[in-house]
């Protein structure tokens, strides 16, 4: 670090020094200038209890305690010119004890700072003024897992900052701050760096956080709908078992949308279809030539009146005109992803898939004997 002189247009080098060299002390000294000034740790902090000791059946102290400006806890633990070892447990420890206090219990310790280091005053007042809240019944503290971590020494060990590098990955909030005093003649200096992350590192975590948090949660949301269709259709083909129609009865359930099953005729199928606002019954011509699928659905269009009749309701006949495939659908809206609905889905299904094959049966069989003479 350097001081200006402005006057010879000259840079005069201050030096560093160690905090015993000069004499200061962890509590006395580095704890009361951040408790007097938390703005040194780059954001507005309202300090609201040093040496807080109220952990049930423990004799430990955390330095300083704060609320920062979306009512988070901010624990701040101070070790001068040595991180120590234990730091980062230590601070877990009382991230731990903390993430317990409740709103009252917030207030009350706020009560006791400023009766005991400010001459008294209103804690919900003060809280209120500091979040720009109009009351303090609107005030949200302490909210879920998160508590804050600010680790401030001159010097960490390996250790240490190997381990908060690697909690950072899980999205614990741990920032650690580089306390330097420096000398120049009889004037004192203090820099406060923050090193992990560092401002831009910061920044970029948080979005790299979020979008492995976004991805975490698609996982999580795919997999539950894996296990909602697994759940369907083994009710599904359990009932179809039981109604005696045996079309479905080597098929096993799918974490898929649907369930197919062959016609008899190459690239025809039959399927049942779960989706989260409907569920369909539909014939699926998929064969490897455009040109034959096309043809195939022409030939069953042309008897779309008696296939109909047989049904018993009018289908959606889809040729697709610009893709591979066609289909052939009935479908009925439903709120597919409610259990309670799941019953009147299934015999819905049930009774529509066997209808479904019994229609285009005569049909299918008609078209693959066209199609084996040439």
């Amino acid at each position: 670090m350097y001081q200006i002189n402005p006057t010879t247009n000259e840079l005069i080098e201050l030096r560093a020094k160690r905090f015993g060299e000069l004499g200061f002390k962890e509590r006395e000294h580095l704890q009361e200038w951040l408790a007097n000034c938390p703005t040194a740790l780059g954001e507005e902090l309202l300090i609201i209890q040093k040496e807080f000791d109220g952990f049930d059946e423990t004799r430990e102290r955390l330095d300083l305690l704060a609320l920062d400006k979306s009512g988070n806890l901010v624990l701040i633990e101070n070790k001068l010119d040595d991180s120590g070892r234990d730091v980062v447990w230590q601070s877990l420890k009382y991230a731990s004890y903390c993430s317990g206090l409740k709103k009252a219990d917030i207030l009350r310790l706020y009560q006791n700072y400023l009766d005991r280091y400010s001459g008294g005053g209103n804690a919900g007042e003060s809280i209120c003024e500091f979040l720009e809240a109009e009351d303090f019944s609107d005030v949200i503290l302490n909210s879920g897992t998160e508590q804050r971590i600010k680790l401030v020494a001159a010097n960490f060990r390996k250790e240490v900052t190997s381990t908060v590098l690697w909690l950072l990955q899980y999205n614990l909030q741990i920032q650690c701050y580089k306390a330097t005093p420096y000398q120049h003649g009889q004037t004192l200096f203090l820099n406060l760096e923050q090193i992990i992350p560092t401002p831009e590192a910061a920044d970029f975590m948080i979005g790299i956080t979020e979008k492995e948090n976004e991805a975490k949660s698609a996982k999580r949301e795919t997999a539950g709908r894996f296990k909602l269709r697994e759940d369907f259709w083994g009710q599904t083909l359990k009932a179809l078992d039981e109604a005696h129609i045996g079309m479905f009865k080597n098929v096993s359930p799918s974490r898929e949308q649907w369930l197919s099953v062959g016609s008899g005729l190459s690239g025809l199928a039959y399927m049942m279809i779960f989706g989260k606002n409907e569920i369909r019954v539909e014939v699926y011509i998929s064969r490897s030539e455009a040109e034959t699928n096309k043809a195939i659905f022409d030939v069953l269009h042309e008897r779309k009146i008696e296939i109909e009749a047989t049904f018993g309701k009018s289908l959606v006949w889809q040729r697709l005109d610009g893709k591979k495939a066609c289909r052939i659908k009935h479908s009925n809206p439903y709120e597919g992803y409610n259990h309670e609905n799941w019953p009147e889905m299934i015999d819905w299904l049930v009774e529509h898939i066997a209808l479904l094959e019994k229609a285009f049966r005569p049909e299918v069989t008609r078209v693959k004997n066209q199609l084996q003479q040439g």
